[in-house]
């Protein structure tokens, strides 16, 4: 039997005003891109013209940084940036075919509420949105929601299996045909076809019923981006996509194939879930004009904003030489630990230094980056597909708008030509749909938990 066609996926990636941390500061950047609701518009009926799957929010709940001051932070343009939730609604009024996809953490937020909105922009987008599950990962966050520290990375995993259970058990509140509303009888639903949820857990107790029909995909899909441990044994479990940042084929090829192997050993169809690594292309006509763009941008990165993305890992470096080599990482973290791991392997390769290092975190944060022509970054996103290093990728602009246009108009019909990525969208107009996933059925998580 032949093995069935693998189509590339496509997700835009939505960091403020942009992905590459001095990107706003390019001459030809729109500074205020991450506020203005005309320009996102376009860029997602862009998106949709050039048949990319869905826009990705990695949000987070606060200004998350590790400054030592608010001059220090007055470097950090990811700040001032819309609530997610909120802006789907709304492009998704103005959209048709495009799929949603954003962050809601399962440490500051109750499953009802989590359960409650999603469903909501289900019905109202005809199924086109995307829960991205995650624990949160800062102290800012931490203090925003009345704690002292943020929980354990364990501690912090627990709570999110058990979240993410009653979400989906409040998602089968109703069966999809419950709702008959018959006029004649005066009946507005079927009583046998509600199922209290009645759930006591350790975390959360949650009668239901939700009040809102079962979404338009039976559950959302799921996007979840823990690379560790507890991360991949989550995601294997529930996750339809797996965002993660590898920054080598072997590295990809490798995690590709331990959370296949993960989703294997849940019962479940390995095809039925998508790892879509982050990538940051920055293009050029030619690879000259593309290593200029990028020699620009690294240069426009301060010190005063480098020097806090590394403190995590390896504590306050501002009294040691830029251009010197890194001390041994911290071992008391408690921040996103795949990350933590990756700095520190990167810290002893050969010749790395401070500068060098926090260049490349606030350049890609942590994402694989590629410089060239479309061409050149067709090459490596075909040469990772095949190795089976990804199903998919999600494209990171560096600034807005110009990289976004020219992901749209220059690297999709690259991909289109070596028939790697699709010319019209498939399926029954869901984001499901066009992703070829699986609808899945009443009570199917539940059975498979």
């Amino acid at each position: 039997m032949s093995e069935r066609r693998r189509d590339m996926k496509l997700g835009l990636n939505i960091v403020a005003n942009g992905a590459h941390s001095a990107g706003w500061r390019m001459p030809d950047a729109q500074e205020d891109a991450a506020l203005d609701f005309a320009l996102w518009k376009r860029i997602a009926q862009a998106a949709e013209k050039a048949r990319f799957h869905f826009m990705f929010w990695a949000d987070g709940i606060a200004v998350r940084h590790s400054a030592k001051s608010d001059d220090e932070l007055s470097y950090l343009a990811r700040i001032d940036v819309f609530e997610p939730l909120t802006i789907i609604g709304a492009l998704a009024a103005v959209t048709e075919r495009l799929g949603f996809v954003a962050s809601a953490s399962t440490t500051y937020n109750e499953p009802y509420h989590v359960a409650r909105k999603f469903a909501s922009l289900d019905h109202i987008s005809g199924g086109r949105v995307g829960w991205n599950v995650v624990t949160s990962w800062s102290e800012q966050e931490a203090h925003n929601f009345g704690s002292d520290r943020l929980l354990a990375h364990e501690n912090r995993y627990r709570r999110a299996e058990e979240f993410v259970d009653v979400v989906f058990g409040l998602w089968d509140s109703w069966e999809d045909d419950a709702f008959i509303r018959d006029k004649e009888s005066g009946r507005y639903f079927d009583p046998a076809k509600l199922h209290n949820l009645r759930h006591e857990g350790e975390h959360f107790r949650v009668a239901g019923p939700l009040n809102v029909a079962r979404p338009i995909q039976g559950y959302p899909v799921i996007a979840q981006a823990g690379s560790s441990g507890p991360g991949q044994a989550l995601g294997s479990r529930i996750a339809d996509i797996i965002y993660t940042a590898q920054k080598t084929r072997e590295d990809a090829v490798s995690f590709y194939s331990s959370v296949k192997s993960h989703a294997a050993q849940t019962g479940r169809d390995t095809e039925s879930m998508l790892v879509m690594p982050g990538i940051m292309p920055i293009l050029g006509r030619t690879r000259a004009e593309a290593e200029g763009k990028f020699a620009q941008l690294q240069d426009l990165i301060h010190e005063c904003l480098g020097l806090p993305m590394l403190a995590g890992s390896f504590g306050d470096l501002s009294q040691l030489p830029p251009d010197g080599p890194l001390p041994a990482p911290l071992e008391d973290f408690n921040a996103v630990k795949s990350g933590h791991e990756k700095l520190a392997r990167m810290a002893k390769q050969e010749g790395m230094t401070i500068r060098k290092l926090y260049q490349i975190v606030a350049g890609a944060s942590g994402h694989n980056l590629m410089v060239g022509t479309a061409a050149d970054v067709a090459d490596l996103m075909e040469d990772w597909f095949n190795a089976r290093g990804c199903d998919g990728f999600n494209i990171m602009a560096s600034y807005l708008p110009g990289p976004a246009w020219e992901a749209f108009d220059w690297l999709v019909p690259e991909l289109q030509r070596r028939e790697l990525f699709h010319t019209e969208y498939s399926g029954d107009g869901t984001l499901r749909g066009s992703m070829g996933l699986p609808r899945p059925g009443f009570a199917t998580h539940r059975r498979r938990a």
